[in-house]
């Protein structure tokens, strides 16, 4: 910019040449020179002025696009800002087949420590390890004077619990927020269940994880935040659940046995109603599994699920029902029982001489092994194993346990005749009692296959055909007779048709090979009603000694099927079963009913 003088020098002596007045010059000098600094100071204001309104501008469009876009958001409860918000905790509950609990989460806290910022660490260390005797005061005492930061104390605690650390007044143990999986029945079901545990950890939240049976079987779904709100239904019935466990429970006792299982399945639809395994265990405090000796021994072993075992003659009526539907015999045809039975080195007998022949019903009701393998050898080893694979005796069930999958049936890889032979009569050929309520069931509901499930269904899914309407209804009636006057008797219950057969084999060595002399394992398979068959129960006794007599006991007749016809008839009225002949009192009136 090209600064004009004040008192331009020519002007100036014009001004005193003509008697002007030189200073004039110098204020209008001055003026405009004001006037353009005025000017240059109003463009420049006028510019700033522009500036700061386009930045308020761009302030408030900012400020708006924001606003629009959290409107449009949809609406979420705020989380914490620290680094476990992202830790979902939620887990759905889940319930029995009529909506009752039997897991659900409960708010609780955890416990934990920050040393630095503690006031009396010797102090709350004492007061500690005198509140919860598992905690060690000297080994409190070493943490909270050293250097580490941060401690987990407790996983959970209770709210009495909560209250009593916090009398101790030491900012340094605080506590997070919490949902642990609570089981209100505490054991009963427990190896369906089978509970959680802990798996990413925060100060605010943890994410709970099944451990082992539905829990860990239905994980993704029960963790899943889309359906947390829904339960999961299961086809269980906690009162009959209740019932069988408690049954089961004093047989167990009463028989002298190391362990039981139960299984009750609706025939025609594969539900499972009720499965119970002793000895058994309380979720909420889930022991630890064992790290020496047998897997069985242990209470979180299932045995309906993971026990595999040769479940002796409750086998035969598989045999007798195919023979039945190939043509090769009906009820009437007699067989040759003749004993002993002798193939090769290998010598097969009955637990009595039973004659030289038995009709097929009386094979089964008397249970002959001689007459239940020469039957097996007309089948043939190729046919045998095709309807064993077809009734699910050979692959792991499908049933919603993570612990089904590893329960792998165990039969020989040669299925030679001598084979053929044991397995007809449940020898050489290990399944679970869940197995074997599946077979029942696909056996006795007129013929079709069920999948054994924990889910409760909407409809029954009628499986592929297995055997003819005819063939199942003529294996209902042998095994109404086995109750009726055979091995089974102890099964009977006024006013209800069951049948069942029974099944005792020797216990095998878990190390060195062979079986026991001593020791069995005591199962009875039952069908009730077996004119309309709705139910299958499968009790089974670990090692059972029944001591009423001058000697020790050991059948099933003797020990499972008592068990057995107790639960059945604690359980029929809860199933609404309504006996087909009711005693008024008189022997001379009786009530029908159809």
């Amino acid at each position: 910019m090209t600064r004009t003088p004040l008192r331009p020098l020519a002007r100036i002596l014009h001004a005193r040449e003509t008697g002007g007045n030189p200073d004039l010059i110098e204020r209008e000098n001055i003026r405009r020179r004001h006037e353009v600094m005025r000017d240059e100071w109003r463009v420049m204001a006028e510019q700033r002025l522009l500036l700061a309104a386009f930045c308020c501008l761009l302030v408030f469009g900012f400020v708006g696009v924001r606003m629009w876009a959290i409107a449009s958001t949809p609406v979420a409860e705020p989380v914490a800002a620290v680094s476990d918000a992202r830790i979902d905790a939620t887990r759905a509950d889940i319930v029995d087949r009529n909506g009752r609990v039997l897991a659900t989460n409960l708010v609780t806290h955890s416990l934990y420590a920050q040393p630095h910022l503690m006031t009396d660490p010797e102090g709350s260390a004492r007061a500690l390890a005198a509140l919860f005797p598992d905690m060690d005061g000297e080994r409190l005492r070493g943490w909270f004077t050293g250097d580490r930061k941060f401690i987990w104390l407790k996983r959970r605690i209770s709210p009495e619990q909560m209250q009593a650390v916090h009398d101790i007044g030491d900012p340094g143990l605080q506590f997070g927020p919490r949902e642990m999986r609570l089981y209100p029945n505490g054991a009963l079901a427990a190896h369906i269940l089978g509970g959680t545990g802990f798996g990413r950890e925060g100060v605010q939240s943890a994410e709970l994880l099944g451990v082992a049976g539905v829990e860990k079987a239905m994980n993704a779904r029960l963790s899943d935040p889309a359906t947390a709100g829904t339960p999961l239904a299961l086809s269980i019935d906690l009162t009959i659940q209740a019932v069988i466990e408690d049954v089961l429970g004093s047989g167990m006792r009463l028989m002298n046995a190391k362990g039981a299982a139960a299984v009750l399945m609706h025939a025609q639809t594969g539900e499972i109603r009720a499965m119970a395994s002793l000895p058994d265990f309380d979720p909420n405090t889930r022991p630890q599994p064992l790290v020496e000796g047998e897997a069985g021994d242990s209470p979180l072993f299932n045995r309906a699920v993971q026990g595999v075992y040769e479940l002796g003659s409750s086998f035969k009526i598989f045999t007798a029902a195919q023979a039945l539907e190939l043509g090769l015999a009906n009820p009437a045809t007699m067989i040759d029982t003749t004993s002993p039975m002798r193939w090769g080195r290998h010598r097969i007998g009955d637990f009595k001489n039973y004659g030289p022949e038995l009709s097929l019903t009386d094979v089964i009701v008397k249970s002959s092994n001689v007459g239940t393998a020469r039957l097996a050898l007309e089948i043939g080893g190729k046919r045998q194993r095709e309807f064993l694979d077809a009734l699910g005796f050979l692959a792991p069930t499908p049933v919603e346990m993570i612990e089904a999958p590893g329960a792998r049936p165990l039969w020989p890889e040669s299925w030679a005749d001598i084979h053929t032979m044991t397995i007809s009569y449940g020898h050489g050929i290990s399944t679970s009692p869940l197995h074997l309520a599946a077979g029942y069931a696909s056996l006795l509901n007129g013929g079709t296959k069920v999948t054994p499930t924990l889910l409760r269904q909407g409809a029954p899914v009628v499986g592929p055909r297995l055997v003819s309407e005819e063939t199942s209804a003529a294996a209902r009636e042998m095994l109404h007779q086995v109750v009726e006057r055979g091995t089974a008797s102890f099964g009977r219950i006024p006013g209800y048709a069951i049948g069942g057969k029974t099944g005792t084999a020797d216990k095998p060595r878990a190390a060195g090979g062979g079986y026991y002399e001593d020791k069995v394992i005591a199962t009875f398979a039952s069908v009730f009603p077996t004119d309309d068959p709705e139910y299958i129960l499968i009790v089974t006794l670990d090692e059972p000694v029944e001591t009423s007599g001058t000697e020790p006991r050991r059948t099933a007749g003797w020990t499972a099927v008592p068990v057995s016809a107790e639960i059945t008839r604690r359980i029929v009225p809860l199933l609404g079963l309504r006996p087909s002949v009711e005693y008024l009192g008189d022997p001379e009136i009786t009530l029908a009913r159809n």
